[in-house]
Formats: structure tokens, sequence, C-alpha cells
């Protein structure tokens, strides 16, 4: 018999983080707790994360949902096949709860050289928006750290002002000694977007995600025929329905899509794109979308398994004050799971 119970902990940002649709000092965590009443003295975590105006949970409706899903854990399948759809990131917490629960060690899903500490996840490097100060900042902070692939949020400072940060960058490294990533978070208009694009080529751009905002499948469409930088979707994925994702990769044709689990509806929910992807040589990375560790292990480890060679978003393990400890670490530009590090315990109230 299966019991479950939920907790309230939001994060709490180091710095303030800014991005096209604003600056985040705090974002919303839930954790699910599941327990089986044959075996009290197991328990699996999983991580409800949402980002205001981007995730489509219903903010408002959240705590209700996950209260009703707790009392009743036992039709948790029926709850996933009726509703989880509406509600994305409690669907990605209740599979992470359940696999953690079904797993002989806590928070390790899978045995693998990940979760062995032998071998770590290549990822980017996040910049965050800012002054055009703190962003160089930001930079000369990854390079240092060992870096050779970077992720710069554009579109919230003087355009200007971004491009002299680029150039600055490729004054000292060429595309092959950095990769530069660009998020734009739909910040361009579809009418300014390909002359921006243009001039963000000149610094040989890896790719861009999202210089439009979603729902705009015809611009999308031309934009990644006629851009000189590569597209990748991202918030374009959030919301679609699982019969609609061929049709929507077809219709845009992007050369990336970048896979959220946690905005996606879970693990299984980001298999389904990856399955698309693949058919029409879309290629593809993960990207956490601001959960604590509990979230980002799990992400983490479904990626490992995955063997893509690309690098992955999976940075942000460090943006909080109060984030939960765990055996994560950045090393050498690369995500590790060590061992001589410990989980963090924490429990409902």
């Amino acid at each position: 018999m299966l019991k479950a119970n939920f907790l309230y902990r939001p994060m709490i940002f180091k710095r303030p983080a800014g991005t096209s649709r604003g600056v985040l000092k705090t974002k919303d965590s839930w954790f699910i707790f599941i327990r089986d009443s044959a075996k009290e003295d197991k328990v699996g975590i999983g991580e409800v994360s949402t980002i205001t105006s981007l995730s489509i949970d219903p903010p408002d409706k959240i705590e209700a949902e996950l209260q009703w899903l707790c009392n009743n854990i036992t039709n948790a399948n029926d709850w996933i096949e009726e509703r989880g759809q509406q509600f994305p990131a409690i669907r990605f917490g209740l599979e992470t709860a359940l696999l953690d629960l079904k797993s002989p060690k806590s928070h390790i899903y899978n045995d693998t050289l990940f979760t062995q500490g032998k071998s770590g996840i290549p990822i980017n490097g996040l910049i965050w928006m800012g002054s055009q100060d703190f962003m160089q900042t930001q930079v000369e902070e990854k390079i240092a750290a060992g870096f050779n692939c970077i992720k710069i949020k554009v579109g919230a400072i003087d355009f200007e002002q971004e491009l002299k940060i680029l150039a600055g960058i490729r004054a000292k490294f060429n595309a092959k000694q950095m990769e530069l990533r660009l998020d734009a978070n739909g910040a361009f208009t579809p009418n300014e977007a390909i002359n921006k694009l243009q001039r963000l080529s000149v610094y040989d751009i890896h790719s861009i995600e999202q210089p439009i905002k979603a729902g705009q499948t015809q611009e999308m469409a031309w934009l990644c025929e006629n851009c000189p930088i590569p597209i990748a979707l991202d918030e374009e994925l959030i919301g679609v329905e699982p019969e609609d994702i061929s049709l929507l990769l077809k219709e845009i044709n992007p050369h990336y899509v970048i896979l959220k689990p946690s905005l996606l509806g879970g693990l299984e929910a980001a298999d389904r794109f990856i399955v698309e992807a693949e058919k029409l040589d879309i290629k593809w990375w993960a990207t956490s979308a601001l959960e604590s560790n509990i979230g980002l292990n799990a992400i983490a480890q479904w990626v490992f398994k995955k063997q893509n060679p690309l690098p992955q978003g999976l940075g942000t393990g460090q943006l909080f004050t109060n984030n939960i400890q765990s055996p994560l670490e950045i090393k050498n530009a690369a995500l590790f799971y060590d061992h001589n590090l410990h989980w963090e315990t924490i429990s409902p109230k």
C-alpha cells in the first residue's frame, strides 16, 4: 500500500537571475514523498519544479492537485492518464518519486558509470542576463573554470552591448576553442529577428534557442530555413500534446530541440520528443529547468544513459542558497556524482 505527502520549499537564488521575461529571485519547488507500507524505511522523493510564466501548471491549483494525488496515490496511473497533461511538473515529480521508490539505493535510479562516480556529463556554462559588466564577469568566471561551451542569455539588455560581449569573447577564443550558444527566450519580434540573427552570426554562434515567442509556427519555420544560425526550439515544445509532436517538428524543422523534462511532463514525455526528433535527424540536448538537486539528479541520470555527446544544460545546481545538499558536483566543466558527498535528508513537516 502506497502512502504519499509533500513539502513546499521555494528555492532562493544566490543572486537574481535575469531572463527576457524578468528577474527571478526565488522559484517554487514542492517535493513528493512516496512510501510503500511493505518497506517503511524506503522513501521515494520527486520534485515538482515550476517557473513563473513558463510552466503551464496552474500555479493556484498545484497544492490542491498535489494534495488530491497524495490522498489517492494508489490511483496514480489513473491520474497520469486523466490529469497529467495539465500538470507536467507534478507528473515529473510523481514519475521520479516512483522511480526512486523502486530503486535499490535512494536517489540512484540507474547503476551506470555516472552514478558510480567514474564518468561525468559534459555541460555548458550558463551566463545570466544583466549589465554588460556583470555578464562579462560571468564569462570570465566560466572560462577560468575550464568551460569550452557557454550559453548566454540575450534579449534583455541593449543589443549593441550584447554584441560587444560576444565580440570580446571571439577576440580571445575562436569557435573551435569556445562554443557559443545563445538563448533569446523569445525576446525578438518576427520582423526584427532575421536582422538581429544575421548580426549575431558573425560571431560563429553554435545555435540560438527560441529567437521568437512560441506559437508562431510559420514564422519560426521560415527562420529555421533562412537563418544563418542553427535554431533550437525550447518554449515551443511546452504543452504540446504527444500526438502533435511529430507534426510540430516536421512543420518547423529546427536544427535542435531543448528538452526540459519538468516542463514537458517527465522523462517518458521527453523520450517521445527524442524518438520523433531523431526520425527527422534533429539533434537534441537536455536542460534542467531550475530544479533543485533532487530534480537535477533525476535528469542527469536519465541523460547519461542516452550517451548524447553534446554538452548538456545541467549546471544549475550552484544557483541556490538553500539547495538540497547532494553528491552532484561540477568538475572540469562536467557534472559528476561524487560518493564522498552525501544527500541532505529532507522530509515533510
